[in-house]
């Protein structure tokens, strides 16, 4: 069966670490439950996520965030049917916004929206490739490591 791999890219509002707990202890339970893995870049100006499973179940998950009133303007930048997950086995990973991804001026003037499918994509890509740093959130196999996923 195919695999959904979707992008969206939302704004923050209210942006604080306590908000950024509950959104990754919620998408971790969920997206375990509903067998979607995927990675989620957070910054006070950004929410860059990925999830992938199966395309019922995605889209189901997109509803769900789209509802969520801590972030605003969600905008799906990528969705596409995939044959590989890009972060098995991570129900959520979540990776610290990077030096080298675009700044927050570059967000504010619509990099996003000017950027291309295989720019967005080379974010994850960069972060699958990259080892958890120890000690961090996305390093913790417990409530990260994903179930089996029923493809």
């Amino acid at each position: 069966m195919p695999l959904k791999q979707l992008v969206y890219a939302s704004r923050p509002f209210g942006y604080d670490d306590l908000a950024l707990r509950g959104i990754l202890a919620m998408a971790r339970r969920n997206n375990e439950r509903d067998g979607i893995t995927g990675a989620l870049v957070c910054r006070e100006d950004l929410y860059l996520q990925l999830l992938e499973g199966r395309q019922d179940r995605v889209e189901a998950a997109l509803k769900r965030i789209a509802a969520d009133d801590r972030h605003t303007e969600l905008k799906v930048l990528i969705s596409d049917d995939v044959t590989e997950r890009l972060f098995p086995g991570w129900a959520m990973r979540h990776d610290p916004a990077r030096s080298w991804m675009w700044s927050p001026a570059a967000i504010a003037a619509g990099a996003l929206d000017r950027c291309s499918r295989a720019d967005v994509l080379d974010v994850f890509h960069r972060i699958a490739a990259e080892p958890a740093e120890p000690g961090s959130a996305a390093a913790d196999p417990k409530g990260m490591a994903g179930c089996p996923h029923p493809d």
